[in-house]
């Protein structure tokens, strides 16, 4: 069965104060080398343009009198396709979705990306909308708004598929920019300091920590599997041709799921295989040492 595209729209932060909103917005149009398009269609050029974005906002800022001293001016997203993936699509795609999703209650800004292999566009929401609610997306937003952006890739002829992470048999979330900025900085995160150290206390123990979430994730990818597999059957008991070359493809889907490994699982085999390597080095130190001191005594005799 093969397999179109996944779909990225992601929730890279929120703006927490003016001069926060001015260096992100500064960020996305690279200090104006870059053109801003609004929710009224207009497009920002510039340094001009980005001066002009970025007072805009702070006025619009100042009149938010109901913000919480931590609330969030703006939501930050980004929605984004592979490598490959027409620009021009993706960047038409999302200012539908975003005129779709936004702008009958927010004002928004956008700008597109292309010195990343992958082509994405950069989407800042003001976070009070025009009816005096704040915009507080929970997951299911998140997965409608996947949906949505895919819709808009497919009427522009791309193909673009929306499917929740655990119907494609992945488990592992994936990591916040920030955790992937220090990781690209070679500073070790927090986050992996102490998983790291949580594994090695169990693997030098010889115990295995209880996780009742994981019996939970390995539960209910056996019964997304299962129930793929179970439709296959059916299929193939149709008697139709087509049918039963839909069940083959559907069979194989579900062998070519990636096996159900959680973020510990994988820090726990990696760190096995560490001891092991140096395990099997150690004994290869001791073999040559033991070769070098026989070959000494032979010339000794």
């Amino acid at each position: 069965m093969r397999r179109a595209p996944e779909v990225m729209v992601k929730i890279t932060g929120r703006t927490k104060g003016v001069a926060h909103l001015k260096s992100h917005l500064a960020y996305i149009t690279r200090n104006g080398e870059l053109d801003a398009e609004t929710e009224q269609g207009a497009t920002l050029a510039g340094r001009s343009g980005l001066k002009d974005l970025q007072q805009r906002w702070e006025d619009d800022a100042g009149l938010d009198d109901k913000r919480r001293r931590d609330g969030s001016l703006s939501i930050n997203i980004i929605l984004s396709m592979p490598a490959g993936t027409d620009a021009i699509a993706v960047k038409d795609s999302a200012r539908a979705f975003a005129i779709e999703t936004f702008g009958d209650n927010h004002d928004y800004v956008f700008v597109q990306h292309l010195d990343d292999k992958h082509p994405h566009v950069h989407l800042t929401v003001r976070s009070l909308g025009h009816d005096g609610e704040r915009l507080n997306p929970r997951k299911a937003d998140l997965q409608a708004w996947r949906e949505r952006f895919a819709g808009e890739l497919r009427i522009r002829g791309i193909a673009a598929e929306a499917t929740p992470r655990r119907t494609r048999g992945r488990v592992r979330k994936a990591d916040r920019g920030a955790v992937l900025a220090l990781r690209k900085r070679k500073i070790t995160p927090d986050v992996d300091r102490l998983a790291r150290k949580e594994v090695l206390s169990e693997v030098r123990g010889g115990r295995t920590a209880k996780h009742p979430w994981d019996e939970q994730i390995k539960s209910r990818q056996d019964e997304i599997r299962r129930r793929y597999l179970d439709y296959a059957a059916e299929l193939q008991r149709s008697g139709l041709a087509a049918d039963q070359v839909l069940a083959r493809q559907i069979r194989q889907f579900v062998n070519d799921m990636p096996a159900v490994e959680t973020r510990r699982h994988a820090l726990k085999n990696e760190l096995s295989e560490l001891a092991n390597t140096r395990l099997r080095s150690a004994e290869q130190g001791v073999d040559a040492d033991q070769r070098d001191e026989t070959r000494g005594d032979e010339r000794t005799r």
